[in-house]
C-alpha cells in the first residue's frame, strides 16, 4: 500500500540525513558477529502470522511490487522536512534494508481498518542509525507545504514496547488534493530489524493507534528470531 511505503520510506530517508548519527544509537546495536544473515525468505519468516494472533485476525503478505510508488518529486518549503517528501519517491541503495516484508493485518468482521506492518532488516548498526535519523527529522520538522499541498508531522509520546530496544511514534497528515489523510506510525527497533506499524484514516478523523496485541506479538517474534 502506498501509505505504508511512504512512512517506511520516511524511516529510510531519515536515516540518510546529513546530521551526525547519535553515537549511543550505534552502541545500542548488536555486534556483527551476533547478527543473523537476512534475505527475503528470512525476513518473511520474521513476520507474524494469523496463527500467532488472537482469533479473528487476518494477515496478508504483500507481494513484491504491490506497494510501488510512482509519485513525482515534490519540494518542501522547509529543508528539514524534505525527507518526508522524499519518502514519497524512495530509492533503494546501500543505506536501505537488506530485505523487507510488508503485511496487511486486519480484523475479520465489521472493522475493515488495516494495520500495515513493515519488517525491515538491516546490516549491523544500520537500524539504530536509521531510528536515530527519524528522531532528528521529528525534532526539526512540524508543519510544511509543498507543491502538492500542506502536511503536518507530529511526534507522539510512546513507551518502548516490550521486546523493542527503542521506539518512536508519530502522525503524518496530508491535505493534498482536498482530502485529509491521517497516518499514524509506530517504529520499533529490535536489534538490526525495524518494525513499522502504520494505520490510516481518510475520513477526517485521527488515525487509530496500532493494535497493542498485534504489536506485542510481532515484537515477541522478532525477539525469538534475533
Amino acid at each position: 500500500m502506498r501509505h505504508l511505503l511512504a512512512l517506511a520510506a520516511l524511516v529510510l530517508t531519515a536515516g540518510c540525513a546529513t546530521a551526525p548519527a547519535d553515537p549511543s544509537a550505534d552502541r545500542a546495536a548488536p555486534s556483527a558477529g551476533a547478527t543473523p544473515e537476512y534475505d527475503a525468505a528470512a525476513v518473511r519468516a520474521l513476520a507474524v502470522t494469523a496463527a500467532e494472533l488472537a482469533p479473528g485476525w487476518r494477515v496478508t503478505l504483500m507481494e513484491p511490487g504491490q506497494n510501488d510508488i510512482s509519485s513525482p518529486p515534490q519540494t518542501s518549503d522547509i529543508p528539514a522536512c524534505q525527507p518526508v517528501l522524499d519518502a514519497l519517491t524512495p530509492s533503494k541503495g546501500s543505506a536501505g534494508p537488506l530485505a523487507e516484508a510488508d503485511l496487511d493485518i486486519a480484523r475479520e468482521g465489521d472493522d475493515p481498518a488495516s494495520l500495515y506492518t513493515g519488517i525491515l532488516a538491516f546490516r549491523p548498526g544500520r537500524a539504530a542509525a536509521v531510528h536515530a535519523g527519524i528522531d532528528r527529522v521529528l525534532d526539526h520538522c512540524r508543519a510544511f507545504t509543498s507543491t502538492a499541498g500542506r502536511h503536518l508531522l507530529t511526534r507522539l509520546d510512546t513507551p518502548t514496547p516490550e521486546g523493542a530496544d527503542a521506539a518512536t511514534a508519530f502522525t503524518l497528515t496530508d491535505e493534498t488534493g482536498g482530502t485529509t489523510i491521517a497516518q499514524r506510525a509506530l517504529v520499533a527497533r529490535a536489534g538490526d530489524v525495524l518494525a513499522v506499524f502504520t494505520t490510516l484514516d481518510a475520513t477526517g478523523r485521527p488515525a487509530p493507534e496500532p493494535d497493542a496485541a498485534v504489536v506485542r506479538a510481532q515484537l515477541a517474534k522478532l525477539g525469538r528470531k534475533n
